[in-house]
């Protein structure tokens, strides 16, 4: 099991014909389908309120197949909104209305028992006061599970990119793979090239880093290896859930190779060079043909066998 800690809302896309339309989104929650899609037994922990938007994101988790954690907050007076605007690029740009609070009191004993991974990361690990519960159940988790982190900034929300690497590095610090997007890193560490705070973030104590580098592909880096690879061609329908995509690739990848889980930390810090290769180029294809599709839609584990192998 894969349990997946993080905001779920509803992607509102800009239609140039028909206003917005309105998708399941959220970092965390676009993961947690994508892995449930790709055949992973996933749990859902999120924060969602009982309204029409609520509603159809817990229609859309279940039918994915992914399990909504008991301990998901469910009556807050509405669910988190992101204003989606695709450029002609295919990029996509968002204004958010988001809440995430504290959890109740002894919600989160039991989240995360039994499973092996342990993922989080986006919004919810930043924005108080739900953000320490967040940190502190990832603690507390790291002795039986790896630990998986995806920062996916928004400077819009989180502001201060002094205050948002503070936060960033205290789960890097305790993570065992950190999937990063160069264009957060090019607003947490400006002018430094994304190999060299890979290489920071592993002093840190992070075990793989992976840089996605857009149309140039993406790096992966150990302490004794580093590699990168090529970007899947794609003709890009929007990007909405491609960054999201790729960390349940690489998650799924990972499992497939025997590397998920507390006891194998070693083996992942000791992964070969050809070994992340394959790696990225499972998460990568998952991505490219998310990027094919409006909104957050990823694959399926067919769809992903159907695709051609690369050349």
């Amino acid at each position: 099991m894969i349990t997946v800690v993080g905001e779920s809302l509803v992607d509102l896309i800009e239609e140039p014909a028909d206003g917005a339309a309105a998708y399941p989104g959220g970092s965390p929650a676009n993961v947690a389908v994508a892995l449930a899609r790709l055949g992973q037994p996933t749990t859902l922990l999120t924060q969602l309120g009982d309204d029409a938007y609520g509603r159809l994101v817990r229609a859309h988790l279940a039918a994915s197949g992914v399990r909504l954690d008991p301990a998901s907050v469910s009556d807050l007076p509405r669910t988190s909104v992101a204003r989606t605007r695709v450029g002609a690029d295919g990029q996509a740009r968002y204004d958010f209305a988001i809440d995430w609070p504290a959890f109740p009191a002894g919600a989160l004993t039991r989240v995360g028992a039994g499973s092996d991974c342990l993922h989080t990361g986006s919004l919810a690990t930043v924005l108080d006061p739900g953000a320490g519960d967040v940190v502190a159940l990832v603690r507390d988790r790291r002795a039986a599970a790896m630990i998986s982190f995806d920062p996916n900034c928004r400077p819009s929300l989180t502001g201060d990119p002094v205050r948002a690497r503070h936060r960033v590095e205290e789960l890097v610090a305790v993570a065992d793979l950190v999937k990063v997007s160069r264009e957060d890193l090019d607003w947490l560490h400006p002018e430094q090239p994304p190999d060299r705070v890979a290489q920071g973030w592993l002093e840190l104590g992070a075990g793989l880093v992976v840089v996605t580098l857009g149309a140039e592909g993406a790096l992966a880096v150990t302490r004794q290896v580093a590699r990168r690879v090529a970007a899947r061609p794609v003709t890009v329908v929007d990007t909405v859930g491609a960054g999201d995509a790729f960390t349940a690739g690489l998650l799924a990848a990972l499992r497939d190779r025997g590397l998920l889980g507390a006891d194998r930390r070693g083996a992942l810090r000791a992964a070969a060079a050809e070994t992340l290769a394959a790696v990225l180029d499972d998460a990568a294809r998952v991505a490219a043909l998310t990027c094919a599709r409006r909104g957050a839609d990823p694959p399926t584990r067919a769809e992903l066998a159907a695709l051609p192998a690369p050349a």
